[in-house]
């Protein structure tokens, strides 16, 4: 059974850092694809970074060159580092996996995804 487990959300002004962690368990890596999401209110949820089972990332060009996603696989967790929030990134953030299908494929595109934590919020203020 997969669980994902988000923490690390919290309230800080513009300009600030939040790094976010999701503790991985009964999902491995390998031909794995990982990434996070966000949704803010009134808004579709939308793709914000993955990572593959090759350590191969993506990010959408809104937090390109602010966020970074990491994983450790001892640790079984996944990150994602906030850096220069802006208000705009205010929103609830989601860590998923994609389905292991003994591919490589992975996206932004959250009907990829299987399996999902319960989010963490991120609010950022100006």
């Amino acid at each position: 059974q997969v669980q994902l487990v988000e923490s690390g959300g919290g309230s800080v002004q513009s300009g600030g850092s939040l790094r976010l962690s999701c503790a991985v368990s009964g999902y491995t890596y390998t031909n794995g694809c990982m990434g996070w999401f966000r949704r803010a209110p009134g808004k579709e949820r939308e793709g914000v970074a993955h990572i593959d089972s090759r350590g191969t990332t993506l990010y959408a060009a809104s937090v390109k060159g602010r966020f970074t996603i990491s994983r450790d696989n001892a640790k079984n967790t996944l990150y994602l580092q906030l850096n220069s929030l802006k208000p705009e990134d205010t929103a609830m953030y989601y860590c998923a996996a994609r389905r292991q299908y003994g591919d490589y494929y992975c996206s932004l595109a959250s009907y990829d995804f299987t399996y999902w934590g319960q989010g963490t919020q991120v609010t950022v203020s100006s």
